[in-house]
Formats: C-alpha cells, structure tokens, sequence
C-alpha cells in the first residue's frame, strides 16, 4: 500500500467524519438506537413489528451513498491485494470477531467511545490491537 500525500483530502474527511457523527446522533436522539452496522443489519433477519423500516432506510442509505457522490466526484481507486478464498476467511472471521465482542467497530467505535462506554473502549481496542498485529504479522513477518 502507498499512500500518496499529495493526494491527502483532510477536508472530505474531515466532512464524512461530521455528518457520521450528525447521523450517529439523530439517530440515537430520535430513534433511540445505537448506529451498530452488525446490529442494525442483524435485526433484519429476526424483524420486530414497527422495527424494520428504519433498518431498511439506513441499509439504503449505506448502499446509495457512493452513487450519490458519483454525481459529484469520482470514487477513490481501492486496489485489494488478495484472493478470494483470503478475503471470504477474513470476512468470517470478522463477523466472528463482531459477535464475540457484541458489536462492531461502527457500535463500539464510534457510538460507544462517543458515549464513553468503558466496554466499547476495551473493544474498540481490541479491534485496533489485533487489526494492526494482523497487519504486522501479514506484511513483516510473512510477507
């Protein structure tokens, strides 16, 4: 991975970072729910009467999202660098990661140290702790 400076945005960041943290906060104020991706997603499968709508609209809006910036710009070129076979066992064990830690890095990261859940502290730390020594074990020591 090479990370080109002269291309760095700070201010397109610095905007999504805002308004998922705008989104994060209506959401919880009017609809007094956690934007968990996992959860949100995960109460799909088992609907409760009068909980489904809201889900499907912020599933929508996760896929409409890009689109709509087409209109405005170009997406950024993301170029992965593994097979298939690779990218289905780490999505496994992702999700497998997401359940045993009650929640994703969406709930926990950005929702709950927001509301400085000690337990989403401690979670959010052991995603970021094993995601870069996965990294570090993946490019230094095997690669």
């Amino acid at each position: 991975m090479t990370i080109y400076w002269n291309h760095f945005t700070p201010w397109s960041a610095l905007a999504g970072g805002g308004l998922i943290g705008i989104s994060v906060a209506l959401l919880i104020l009017l609809n007094g729910r956690i934007a968990g991706i996992t959860g949100i997603i995960g109460g799909l499968f088992k609907p409760a009467k009068g909980d489904v709508a809201w889900r499907i609209a912020f599933t929508f809006g996760l896929i409409i999202a890009p689109i709509i910036w087409l209109l405005f710009g170009k997406l950024p070129e993301i170029t992965i660098d593994a097979n298939y076979g690779l990218l289905v066992v780490a999505g496994l064990i992702v999700g497998f990661g997401a359940r045993l830690g009650s929640g994703c890095t969406s709930g926990h990261g950005v929702c709950g140290i927001s509301r400085l859940s000690p337990r989403s502290i401690i979670a959010t730390l052991a995603f970021m702790g094993t995601g870069f020594l996965t990294v570090f074990i993946a490019r230094h020591l095997l690669g």
